[in-house]
């Protein structure tokens, strides 16, 4: 059977490289929600076609992002809404398969860009970027803890007066329901673990902008919250070593497989998963290894 690896791998050397175990909020979200959905991206790197929403949700948080370069006075809504089309061009310069997604010059491009363009001036409505001056944008963070390498982007990061710090992320759907709410306060939580792990602080404000619905979640942290956070982390990845050791990748079935790209290969849908790749341990646990040429995809 695939999947097995040499004594070399399992003993945390692969090739010339040692392993490095890492995780990322995304991945780790990934393997919560459904541990078939985290080998098919990370062990097998299943292409998923992009999605007008998501590729919308990209633009949005770099317009939010580049907002922040020029002097306060000028962050005006109109400077904002007029980011979003030379914003497209930079990120389908970059990412040519966007292309595909929208630039026809079509009614439905016009309709994406008028709905970025809402989502821009709701956040407006929210937060007052003229009083703002962000420590951080699009922060890369890392920590090790116990040989496992924590690491993600922050997509802001506010510092007050006396050493403050309050963690940022917009999100670009609606708020969630108390059911999926804990998924997202991990993320943030994640995030604060790994800000107090390098500095020594814990942050003083988590907050939530939801874009798709004009709300603001804020949650306080302490050192309980974020020790417990450690504590969920270093289990949930010796879950994935077991998962990647004995190659049982089994699939959580909930509402979210409705937007799944791999039902036709899930086993809960009448599918059948592919032979897992040689080196499948390696794979599994050193996402650097696997491919991933940047640090993450949050």
């Amino acid at each position: 059977m695939r999947g097995r690896t040499d004594t070399a791998d399992a003993a945390g050397e692969t090739g010339s490289r040692p392993l490095r175990p890492a995780l990322s909020p995304s991945r780790a979200g990934d393997f919560m929600q459904c541990p078939l959905l985290y080998r098919f991206r990370v062990v097998d790197r299943l292409p998923e076609e992009p999605s007008a929403a998501a590729a919308r949700g990209t633009l949005v948080h770099s317009v939010l992002e580049r907002l922040f370069d020029v002097p306060a006075a000028e962050r005006t809504l109109e400077a904002a809404v007029a980011l979003l089309e030379p914003q497209w061009a930079a990120l389908v310069e970059h990412e040519p398969e966007l292309a595909s997604l929208v630039g026809q010059q079509s009614a439905d491009d016009s309709a994406w860009f008028a709905d970025a363009a809402e989502l821009v001036r709701r956040w407006f409505a929210l937060e007052d970027p003229t009083r703002l001056e962000p420590a951080e944008r699009e922060l890369y963070v890392e920590a090790e803890v116990d040989g496992l390498t924590l690491r993600g982007y922050i997509d802001r990061l506010d510092e007050a007066p006396g050493g403050l710090l309050r963690v940022v992320d917009y999100k670009t759907g609606r708020s969630p329901s108390q059911l999926f709410e804990a998924k997202a306060l991990f993320q943030m939580k994640f995030y604060a673990l790994v800000i107090w792990r390098t500095r020594g602080v814990v942050p003083r404000m988590l907050q939530l902008v939801y874009l798709g619905n004009s709300e603001i979640v804020r949650y306080v942290p302490d050192e309980s919250d974020l020790l417990a956070t450690e504590r969920k982390v270093k289990a949930l990845w010796q879950a994935i070593e077991r998962a990647a050791a004995t190659g049982d990748w089994r699939p959580h079935r909930t509402r979210l497989c409705d937007w799944c790209s791999h039902r036709a290969l899930c086993p809960e849908f009448g599918g059948t998963p592919p032979p897992l790749p040689d080196g499948a341990i390696g794979l599994a646990l050193d996402p650097v290894r696997a491919g991933e040429t940047s640090p993450v995809d949050e």
